[in-house]
């Protein structure tokens, strides 16, 4: 009776440990699936010091930023005021802080440096770079204007034209009209200094973009411009792609006389290909229409080009024969695809 009265009371702590035992086991289980292999001492300290590198080395700039600061504040203070020395001081302090990544000190350090050295029209450029950094746009693209208006002032037309480029660039992904006029500016930069292969570029940009604006009569008066200088410059072959451009632009405008009119480049597979076209247009046979701007001449255009021929549609959506008895006697002529003459 004793041993059995002590020996039942052991039973259930010996079971309880048991519980508990596989219940740390599974828990190992579980944090060993989710942590595989926990990082080392080691390993944390590196992680710890590889971070702690590059705070203490923007830190480093920071300070001689400020230094920088303070040298062109000491220039500033002299009987006779450097301003030379403190803008030389400013633009080392801008870069210090760029490389900080402190784009905001950076910005006012090239303000403060195109202040004090007004010849140095760069730096209001070089504050619009940082204002792009801290993606501020708009405000970005207000001081490389200013700096290009100052290039020109100084006789620097050249690179007035890139800057105003650059910033057509920075704006465009999220502001076509912008971008449009800032091409514009920088095309005329350019038409001004008979740099005119450069000014037909930029026009090219601005046209490209018209087009995706939708706003057509005023993309058909930039390609025209755009298409001159071509000519001027002898650039014949592209001379002809904006021909083709041209005429897409103007059916998409609805106005079949001005695509008919256009001088063309008579001889070439690409002027059979453009009558080929009109005369689909004219005749409204969307097969044919379709079958020219799926073709290759057309497909492989700039993409906004491409598009317009991908999408062009004949009028009313195709026609029969009295309808072209109606038309050919309302105009007085019936020209076929290959009687059509080009200029």
């Amino acid at each position: 009776m004793l041993n059995g009265a002590l020996q039942h009371p052991t039973r259930a702590p010996v079971e309880k440990h048991r519980d508990v035992d596989e219940l740390l086991k599974k828990i190992r289980i579980i944090y060993v699936t989710v942590h595989p292999h926990p990082p080392s001492r080691a390993a944390a300290q590196s992680v710890s010091s590889s971070s702690a590198k590059p705070r203490a080395m923007a830190a480093q700039k920071i300070n001689e930023a400020h230094d920088h600061i303070a040298k062109a504040e000491k220039c500033m203070t002299k009987w006779k005021p450097d301003y030379d020395g403190a803008a030389s001081e400013m633009a080392k302090a801008a870069v210090a802080f760029k490389n900080a990544k402190q784009f905001e000190q950076a910005k006012d350090a090239y303000l403060k440096e195109a202040e004090y050295h007004t010849e140095n029209k760069a730096a209001y450029e070089q504050a619009g770079m940082m204002l792009k950094d801290m993606k501020k746009m708009p405000e970005a693209i207000q001081l490389i204007e200013k700096a290009s208006i100052m290039y020109v002032e100084n006789g620097t037309s050249g690179t007035a034209g890139m800057a105003l480029d650059r910033a057509g660039k920075l704006i465009e992904p999220i502001d076509l009209e912008k971008a449009v006029d800032l091409y514009q500016k920088a095309a005329s930069v350019f038409e001004n200094e008979d740099r005119l292969r450069q000014a037909a570029e930029l026009l090219g940009k601005a046209s490209r973009l018209l087009v995706r604006l939708r706003r057509l009569d005023e993309a058909a008066v930039s390609l025209q411009k755009e298409k001159n200088m071509y000519k001027e410059i002898e650039n014949y072959p592209t001379c002809f792609k904006k021909t083709i451009a041209q005429v897409l632009v103007h059916l998409h405008r609805g106005d079949f006389v001005a695509a008919d009119n256009l001088p063309g480049f008579s001889g070439s597979e690409d002027c059979v290909s453009m009558e080929t076209l009109l005369a689909a247009y004219d005749e409204q046979d969307e097969d044919q229409l379709s079958r020219v701007c799926n073709s290759p001449l057309l497909k492989y255009m700039d993409n906004d080009y491409a598009k317009l021929a991908i999408s062009l549609k004949v009028p009313g959506g195709g026609g029969g024969e009295e309808e072209e008895t109606s038309r050919c006697s309302s105009r007085g002529q019936c020209r076929s695809a290959t009687g059509r003459g080009r200029r």
